[in-house]
């Protein structure tokens, strides 16, 4: 083997061995994991029962551990055509096309706040049913969750 023909290898060598170090460190964190993504869970998730067989609304906390931020862009469900976010300040509603997660905090979708609406219901729910729903956000995989239908005076315990 000639000289130039074990230089040429050495320095394709040397090259791949910097382009694969510099693809793991972009994967990676400083922690040499996936970095500090979003760890989002799900609980206290509810479906007052609706007086009518029009729309519904939809209760659900989302509890993310992890030290970035993430939003709630939609949320899907075969009990409605059509599902909305809805912001509540003081007595004014408007509807949004996400909601924040903080890091290290919650979103918090509950009677008189920040909440789901339901329209286009393929069924009046009944007490007891239990509903899919799957959120979708905007960075972390989608939650699929099986939602109870609770009376409609139904209010959670803190």
């Amino acid at each position: 083997m000639t000289g130039t023909a074990t230089g040429a290898r050495r320095t394709a060598a040397a090259a791949l061995v910097l382009t694969l170090s510099a693809a793991l460190a972009a994967c990676g964190g400083e922690d040499g994991g996936g970095g500090d993504r979003p760890k989002l869970s799900v609980s206290g998730a509810y479906v007052p029962q609706p007086p009518t067989r029009d729309m519904a609304a939809g209760y659900v906390t989302v509890t993310n551990k992890g030290g970035t931020a993430d939003e709630l862009t939609s949320v899907t469900t075969s009990l409605a055509g059509e599902v909305t976010m809805h912001t509540t300040t003081g007595t004014r509603m408007k509807q949004v096309r996400s909601l924040k997660i903080p890091a290290n905090g919650e979103l918090r979708l509950a009677t008189g706040g920040d909440h789901l609406m339901l329209t286009n219901l393929t069924r009046k729910p009944n007490v007891g049913d239990k509903v899919g729903f799957t959120l979708h956000f905007a960075s972390s995989d989608p939650i699929e969750i099986k939602v109870p239908v609770e009376p409609t005076t139904y209010r959670p315990k803190d």
